[in-house]
């Protein structure tokens, strides 16, 4: 029995999402009791495999052809179809990407099955695993059960899953070709220069440190403090919805449901209650330090340390000691 995951490049290397949909399946594998494999595509499949090699898997698959030099849906689609085929695993699963959400849904329905995007957790109920989802924009989550109908498609949420978590290994995993057959006749669409993100978007999927604002900064030319101890901590600023749909910040600042999912080392989280609707964009955060005068704000139920003060008398006093420990 197999878990297959479905990596990416971005760039000259495999994508950090990839690496979260390999943690979310690694999660899927031990629930079900099966193997572990990563599925490279493209003409560039083989530069994907060399890297991937370096983690913990029982299994690498390469799958290249000529009419996968450029992304097609239709291409991507077709070739993966005889993938699943010939591996018949129980489960596929996906980074939710701008790519995923153009040929994922097409692949499942040909098999008859439905993709289960934009997964935030995995559970268990009877020995099988439960996808857990946001709907709504966030206010409620739906549990969906994996039943034995295989395969299923599932794709996961950037930020949820740590891609830091892929164990390291001294003997790389056995790499396969896996043979496909295309014909032009089946690519009915022409490329154009492959989506690229905003340099605020950028920042922000790949920052370290996060400095978050929300309601509580009551004015924007409070946020020149917030990006103060952004700078002093060698990070981006990010905010709620509110701030940006007050026009403080521009939208690419916007983490949650309906902006960005984040999971920097840190995120510091100022004058943000901790609506539902923030929480899933950034509560894959390694570390979370909340700033909120209200004691009973949600944001403390998932901060890593909590302080319950004023922001405007909080923020300097970091904002001195990190000039102090600078200079020290």
């Amino acid at each position: 029995m197999r878990v297959l995951v479905i990596t990416e490049r971005q760039g000259d290397a495999v994508s950090r999402m990839s690496w979260e949909a390999l943690a979310a399946g690694r999660q899927f594998a031990q629930i079900i009791g099966a193997g572990l494999f990563a599925v490279a595509v493209g003409n560039d499949a083989l530069s994907q495999v060399a890297e991937i090699s370096k983690k913990k898997l029982d299994g690498i698959y390469a799958v290249t052809h000529e009419f996968l030099a450029s992304y097609t849906a239709d291409g991507y689609a077709r070739a993966l179809r005889q993938v699943v085929e010939r591996l018949c695993p129980r489960i596929v699963v996906f980074p939710h990407t701008y790519r995923t959400r153009d040929f994922a849904p097409k692949l499942a329905a040909s098999f008859g099955q439905s993709l289960i995007s934009d997964v935030i957790g995995i559970g268990v109920d009877n020995a099988q695993p439960v996808c857990i989802r946001p709907i709504f924009q966030g206010k409620l989550h739906a549990e969906v059960l994996l039943d034995a109908n295989a395969p299923q498609f599932v794709s996961v949420q950037s930020g949820i899953f740590r891609s830091d978590t892929q164990e390291a290994t001294e003997t790389p995993a056995n790499v396969e070709a896996v043979e496909i057959s295309l014909d032009p006749a089946d690519i009915r669409v022409s490329t154009q220069e492959p989506l690229r993100e905003t340099k605020g978007e950028a920042g922000l999927a790949h920052a370290r440190v996060i400095v978050a604002v929300g309601r509580g900064i009551k004015d924007p030319k409070h946020i020149a403090l917030a990006k103060e101890l952004a700078e002093a901590l060698g990070g981006e600023v990010g905010a709620s919805r509110p701030v940006c749909d007050n026009g403080w910040l521009t939208p690419d600042r916007q983490i949650g449901s309906s902006g960005q999912t984040v999971s920097p080392k840190l995120y510091v989280a100022l004058g943000i209650s901790g609506a539902i609707q923030h929480i899933v964009g950034m509560r894959g955060s390694e570390t979370i330090i909340a700033v909120n005068k209200d004691p009973d704000a949600p944001i403390f139920d998932i901060a890593t340390y909590g302080v319950v003060g004023d922001l405007f008398e909080v923020v300097p006093a970091l904002l001195k000691a990190l000039k102090q420990s600078a200079t020290t």
